[in-house]
């Protein structure tokens, strides 16, 4: 553990031995794991629907596919000169800079070319053994070939958490003469280094549907894609969104940040955080505690206000958070913390009042997931 510490060095660090980087990949597999199971929790709890649900499921486990996809690219970091290393955030964040995400999209447009030029798996495998055999020496070259080859085969296969992951749309019901869709979206924020999914309930009254309007659903697209920025307030997204497109009337906007992801091993943390992970002196499997925050803003009502001279517009007048109403720019704020067991006790432990307002969801034996009261 060490050898993490000393390369700590920056809030932007490199991983540069093989071992850690399988450690870092190895938490994360199984912080991923867990995510699916808590969303499953929240929505037996009634707040995330079935729709809701699976759409944020589609999400977590492309997360888990982009792990997995980028623990292939750097399994041999530190075992040759050429081999690549991971950087990640190990201040505000835990996970991959979002340089990596942008780094794996544009290798996954030139994937075709990278796996025409590469020798198979099966091919490279029984190249291995015959060095091993024949020379008696550790075929690190080809093992580094092959830890490229599932790469970007990985790539390949698809399904992953990108950069950027433009708005998708699921139709819900008709609703008094107007179409109700979920847009759904998400990006790996460059600000915060973390992974971030929207889910947007608007209701249709346009003479096309949405989705098949090729007039207007490129536009809202594009629209979302350039609001989605973690500094923005979602009062400000849902206001702007309601002005700019008058048949599509904005009900619900949620933004739900999976991250940071605090560990003794691999991150820096200030306040009552490093006091719980340093209580617990968890081993490295669950020395971790991952926050998952989710931003609510709703509409209250329709009115029509004036627009201009002689007009008027139809406008959403939106549900503020009645304690910290405009600054807060949301109905609710709702933070959520996933951790080991071990890590919850040392939680109970220390009692900072800072965590207590946290909805706490204890991973417990056979990765159980067990609300916290």
């Amino acid at each position: 553990m060490a050898d993490v510490k000393e390369a700590l060095v920056s809030d932007h660090t490199e991983l540069a031995d093989s071992a850690v980087v399988q450690r870092y990949f190895s938490k994360f597999e199984r912080i991923t794991g867990h995510l699916g199971r808590v969303a499953g929790e929240v929505e037996a709890e009634g707040r995330l629907t079935r729709t809701e649900a699976r759409i944020l499921g589609r999400y977590l486990a492309a997360l888990n596919g982009t792990f997995t996809a980028l623990g292939h690219k750097y399994r041999m970091t530190g075992r040759t000169d050429t081999a690549p290393r991971l950087t990640f955030d190990r201040h505000e964040s835990g996970f991959p800079v979002a340089q990596e995400l942008i780094t794996m999209a544009l290798d996954a447009a030139q994937v075709e070319k990278h796996l025409s030029g590469m020798a198979s798996q099966a091919e490279l495998k029984d190249r291995m053994v015959r060095q091993i055999v024949r020379d008696l020496s550790v075929p690190t070259a080809l093992q580094f070939a092959l830890s490229q080859r599932l790469y970007y085969e990985a790539l390949a296969a698809g399904g992953l958490f990108w950069a950027r992951n433009d708005p998708d749309v699921q139709f819900i019901a008709d609703t008094n003469s107007r179409r109700h869709f979920l847009v759904h979206w998400a990006i790996w924020d460059t600000q915060t280094n973390l992974p971030v999914v929207y889910l947007f309930d608007v209701q249709d009254s346009g003479r096309k549907p949405l989705p098949n309007d090729d007039r207007r659903w490129p536009l809202v697209q594009q629209g979302l894609m350039a609001q989605s920025v973690g500094g923005l307030k979602l009062l400000t997204m849902a206001q702007g969104f309601d002005k700019d497109f008058e048949a599509i009337h904005p009900k619900r906007l949620r933004r739900i940040t999976l991250g940071p992801m605090h560990s003794q091993d691999f991150t820096l943390q200030s306040g009552p955080i490093s006091d719980v992970l340093k209580a617990a002196d968890a081993p490295d499997g669950n020395d971790w505690a991952l926050v998952w925050t989710v931003e609510d803003i709703v509409s209250d009502r329709e009115e029509d206000v004036k627009d201009g001279w002689f007009s008027t517009a139809n406008r959403q007048i939106w549900k503020l958070d009645p304690v910290h109403g405009i600054d807060s720019g949301t109905t609710s704020t709702e933070r959520m913390m996933i951790l080991p067991e071990q890590v919850f006790q040392a939680l109970v432990e220390v009692d900072a009042p800072g965590l207590r307002p946290y909805r706490k969801f204890v991973v417990g034996a056979g990765g159980r997931i067990i609300p916290a009261v």
